[in-house]
């Protein structure tokens, strides 16, 4: 795989929760770098320290030493306005859950975070995940695959510099899990997006350009995957 420029550059990355006598390493000197145009799967067991860093790129939470630089941004740099700033313009998030206001149809979703407030705009999202058709539906009326889908849409509405998925089909069986993975395949073969998914499921990455396992805080590999399986050649 050709390496492009890096949109996410991780230093040193330290992070721990707790008093002195209690403390607990969630990360522990992390480097990590990631490239424009790559699918990258963290996997480790739970407490490993993978959400807490896709949280620190995110700049959802402080890190304690090291480095951040993404979306163009050092985020220890930045104030509280400056990093809402960089979420809203840089990351694009795609939670377990699915996060969806029940109040609002398909398509008003991913309008809340279209830059422009342009109807076609949302609808080619939604038509970009296989959701056309679903456009005025409620999140009540859509199945939890359609509902996340829906979620990747309103990701993809701002165009981001990149996407953090965290455990994105952990909630969904599997062939529903397969579709919502043929999104983000789409994302990555066909848009040129960058998408980074944290998961407990081995066979993601089988599908990603590179696999990154940690333990104990710990980045232990980095591997690059010389044969990229599709979602539908992959064994789910």
């Amino acid at each position: 795989m050709k390496k492009n420029e890096p949109v996410i550059t991780v230093k040193g990355l330290c992070k721990s929760y707790g008093s002195a006598g209690s403390r607990t390493v969630a990360l522990d000197h992390v480097d990590l770098c990631v490239y424009r145009g790559e699918m990258v799967a963290i996997l480790g067991n739970s407490g490993c320290g993978k959400t807490t860093l896709l949280n620190m790129i995110g700049g959802m939470d402080p890190f304690d030493e090291g480095s951040v630089i993404a979306g163009g941004c050092e985020l220890a740099s930045l104030n509280d306005r400056k990093l809402t700033d960089y979420r809203r313009r840089a990351v694009g998030f795609v939670f377990q859950s699915f996060n969806l206001i029940s109040e609002l149809t398909a398509i008003e979703n991913v309008a809340l975070t279209a830059k422009k407030d342009d109807k076609d705009i949302s609808m080619r999202m939604l038509g970009t995940v296989g959701l056309a058709d679903k456009a005025k539906s409620y999140p009540y009326q859509l199945s939890g695959g359609q509902q996340q889908r829906v979620s990747i849409a309103r990701a993809l509405a701002k165009d981001p510099e990149f996407f953090l998925c965290d455990e994105p089909t952990g909630s969904l069986d599997s062939e529903t899990g397969k579709t919502v993975l043929e999104c983000l395949e789409k994302l990555v073969r066909e848009l040129g997006k960058t998408v980074v998914i944290v998961t407990h499921n081995q066979e993601i990455a089988r599908i990603a350009d590179r696999t990154i396992v940690m333990k104990n805080g710990r980045i232990t590999e980095d591997t690059v995957n010389d044969h990229v399986l599709s979602v539908s050649e992959a064994a789910w």
